[in-house]
């Protein structure tokens, strides 16, 4: 990675790795502050920028066209399904898109070529049920959920939560 790897931009990505979902500068904010890292908003927004930069993160956008990031696995730049819902994204086979944007990259002579592909929907657990609410668990076998959407009472839109 470029840049210098300060205290801060350590502790950025180590929240990043606490949180399975994607998360907005200011939610990363937030959970840096609760847990006591001397961190400035500002601070978070450059981190992320240079882990952007540098190829560490996968940024998608939000509904309302707010950035919101995820640390990038080793394998690669990835894109997902994210629910319109609940916020939970999962990664999926772009093999196609990659071949397609190094296709046009080829025929048209462009060089650092870069695409967004933005999928959304309503994953099961979000989908009404007969019978009352939403199942139980802890999501996909067994897995630790530490970030996840909540409808707070009387909110009309969902809450990101965040636990490391």
């Amino acid at each position: 990675m470029g840049g210098r790897t300060t205290r801060q931009r350590r502790a950025v990505t180590r929240a990043l790795a606490g949180c399975q979902d994607f998360v907005s500068a200011q939610e990363l904010y937030a959970l840096l502050v609760a847990g006591d890292h001397a961190i400035g908003l500002t601070t978070v927004y450059r981190a992320l920028r240079e882990l952007e930069a540098d190829g560490g993160v996968d940024v998608v956008r939000d509904e309302t066209g707010g950035r919101l990031y995820r640390l990038r696995p080793a394998d690669g730049h990835r894109h997902y399904l994210m629910c319109r819902d609940c916020g939970r994204s999962r990664p999926v086979d772009s093999e196609v898109v990659e071949k397609w944007a190094d296709r046009i990259a080829a025929a048209t002579g462009f060089t650092a070529v870069q695409h967004t592909v933005e999928l959304t929907g309503v994953c099961a657990d979000c989908l009404p049920r007969t019978g009352g609410g939403r199942p139980s668990g802890d999501g996909e076998g067994g897995e630790e959920q530490p970030c996840h959407w909540d409808r707070g009472p009387g909110l009309r839109d969902p809450v990101r939560s965040c636990a490391s």
